[in-house]
């Protein structure tokens, strides 16, 4: 598979993850491989109630944290479907959440140059 294949099979793998354990997939998403990381950046995940909640910052604080535990105590799966693809080793997944921009950014560290295998 090329690089941009690779990238589209993941996004496709984050989005079914999203919609299985985050109640809905994001109207965009983009993978981006780099040296050792692979960085996701979903648009447009957020519900209209979820927007609505982040209106006042006790909601934001809200939704963060229902969001960030959500992804933590799902991530595993994430990080299997990741390893389908990739066939390299996940060192460590991080998520944040920005309720301005309705977007999130996951980046998995990979335990070697994944880009080395394009060249």
């Amino acid at each position: 598979m090329t690089k941009g294949q690779v990238e589209a099979k993941i996004s496709e793998a984050v989005s079914q993850f999203e919609i299985e354990y985050m109640g809905r997939g994001p109207k965009q998403i983009k993978t981006t491989l780099l040296q050792d990381l692979i960085v996701i950046r979903l648009k447009g995940f957020l519900s209209q109630s979820e927007r609505k909640l982040a209106e006042n910052p006790q909601g934001v604080e809200l939704l963060k944290k229902v969001r960030s535990t959500l992804f933590e105590s799902s991530k595993d799966y994430l990080e299997e479907l990741i390893k389908k693809v990739i066939h390299i080793e996940i060192v460590s997944t991080f998520s944040d959440v920005s309720t301005k921009s309705g977007e999130k950014i996951i980046v998995i560290v990979v335990s070697q140059n994944i880009e080395n295998q394009f060249k």
